[in-house]
């Protein structure tokens, strides 16, 4: 089984513990075996899915509604809304245009169900909004790094995840390149640890995420996958996000709705590698990838 111990580039994070639950607004977390994250992207574009929720006319709340009740019925721990697409080459939503989008299927998600809501957000606007009508944590691709953002999630009292990304959706695939992918990762995602301790984010508010698919060649995500458990060991709970992604079509050369069995493979070799949380697409088949892989991890060696 996976181990917790301090990785020669990474800090421990001082206050999380292997098999520790996340506080999401008085939720409960529970991050052992993995979290299943079910996507509701509420966009029009986004690579997967773009425009099953939304559209030109805007959100289909009652479709919304009954993913979201699917998803959990499939065994999805939490929900993550996000209102922007940040596919590569993806075009920057308003910041009220976001909040309009998103905020009423917050309000409707947690009036009605009983779980965590996640905001997939970069704006501060809508990260202080959706904490109070009842968001229990802010998944920012950004780390936090727009104006404004770290005060605001500071404020909110939430857990957070920040993301690795090279660049910007826009430009983010344009010839990325690191030294050493899995140093420069961990670098850059201590420092905005740092950073979130400075403006009064607990290290037990956090979660990182290495960003598979952002700022990032094949090879790079390979690389990361290939070197999960050095971010394990750093103790901060690890997000992991591959769900139909373009590595899983590189490597396979499957089309986006034809890439699950690839998705189920990353899914098991993360969640045996210690990943915290699974941000998934399909919620069912993952949550019996990591149920087998829990079963096993749990065996006592002969």
């Amino acid at each position: 089984m996976t181990t917790c111990k301090q990785h020669p580039i990474g800090r421990i994070a001082p206050d999380f513990h292997c098999g520790a639950a996340l506080d999401c607004a008085g939720r409960a977390l529970s991050l052992r075996p993995a979290a299943v994250m079910g996507i509701l992207n509420i966009t029009p574009d986004s690579f997967s899915d773009g425009g099953e929720l939304c559209d030109g006319h805007g959100v289909r709340l009652d479709q919304v509604l009954q993913r979201a009740e699917l998803m959990l019925a499939e065994g999805a721990d939490m929900l993550d809304v996000g209102g922007e697409s940040t596919r590569p080459g993806a075009v920057v939503v308003g910041r009220q245009q976001e909040l309009d989008r998103v905020a009423p299927v917050v309000e409707a998600l947690a009036s009605r169900f009983d779980t965590v809501v996640s905001v997939d957000t970069s704006n501060p606007l809508l990260m202080t909004e959706a904490a109070r009508l009842g968001a229990g944590m802010i998944n920012d691709v950004r780390a936090l790094r727009r104006p404004g953002a770290l005060a605001a999630a500071a404020g909110t009292g939430l857990p957070v995840c920040l993301m690795h990304m090279q660049g910007e959706p826009g430009n983010m695939q344009r010839e990325p390149y690191y030294d050493d992918v899995l140093a420069d990762v961990l670098q850059s995602l201590h420092q905005r640890i740092a950073e979130c301790n400075a403006a009064g984010i607990a290290s037990d508010k956090i979660v990182i995420d290495p960003g598979f698919g952002f700022g990032k060649t094949l090879d790079h995500n390979l690389q990361l996958f290939r070197q999960l458990p050095a971010l394990v060991e750093t103790r901060y709970p690890v997000m992991v996000g591959v769900s139909r992604k373009s590595m899983i079509g590189a490597v396979t050369g499957r089309d986006t709705r034809d890439r699950l069995a690839g998705g189920l493979a990353l899914a098991a070799l993360a969640a045996r590698d210690g990943a915290a949380i699974l941000r998934v697409h399909d919620v069912g088949p993952s949550r019996d990838v990591i149920s087998m892989v829990d079963a096993i991890m749990r065996v006592e060696n002969p």
